[in-house]
């Protein structure tokens, strides 16, 4: 019985494994992203002196979007790789980010929500630039979604707080 308890739990262990293709696909996503962002570039820079301050700005804003989306996404497949399948071994690299030495699971919910708010935060202010064209229905529900974003990650920021003085960790 012990055997075939070893060989599960090796199995088990083995399968933190199928989360690669994830993680390979957010990597495909971030180089999707990357493309769109120089795209959006080259329309901002060729229609440049032809745009409307608030065209300019918004396009700017949506720049700023597509990095920020970019940066989730590294810390999600660097942080969930480096968390949950390997540690990735940077042999001394001076590029190593410093986030990375301090990441955990629950680090790494805490970076994911901020990203979050901070996205939702930047869709907020593209609206209120752009408020005229937008319905109110969709204005308010942004507001609300910024909202239920913002109040989650101070909840899930008092919970890792109230967790670790406890010497506890959510992170299981």
């Amino acid at each position: 019985m012990e055997v075939i308890e070893k060989k599960i739990e090796k199995f088990i262990f083995w399968s933190r494994w199928l989360q690669m293709p994830v993680y390979l696909g957010l990597i495909v996503a971030s180089i999707m992203y990357a493309i769109k962002f120089m795209i959006q570039l080259w329309h901002l820079v060729s229609d440049f002196s032809v745009m409307a301050e608030n065209t300019i700005m918004l396009s700017v804003l949506g720049l700023i979007d597509i990095s920020m989306v970019i940066n989730l996404l590294v810390v999600v497949f660097i942080g969930g790789y480096v968390t949950f399948v390997s540690k990735i071994d940077f042999d001394g690299h001076e590029d190593k980010p410093d986030w990375l030495m301090k990441i955990n699971a629950s680090t790494l919910k805490i970076k994911l929500i901020i990203s979050l708010v901070s996205i939702s935060g930047v869709h907020l202010l593209k609206t209120f630039i752009d408020i005229h064209n937008i319905p109110l229905q969709d204005a308010i529900m942004q507001v609300a979604i910024h909202l239920v974003f913002l109040i989650s990650a101070l909840i899930l920021a008092y919970t890792d707080k109230v967790m670790h003085s406890h010497g506890t960790s959510i992170s299981q």
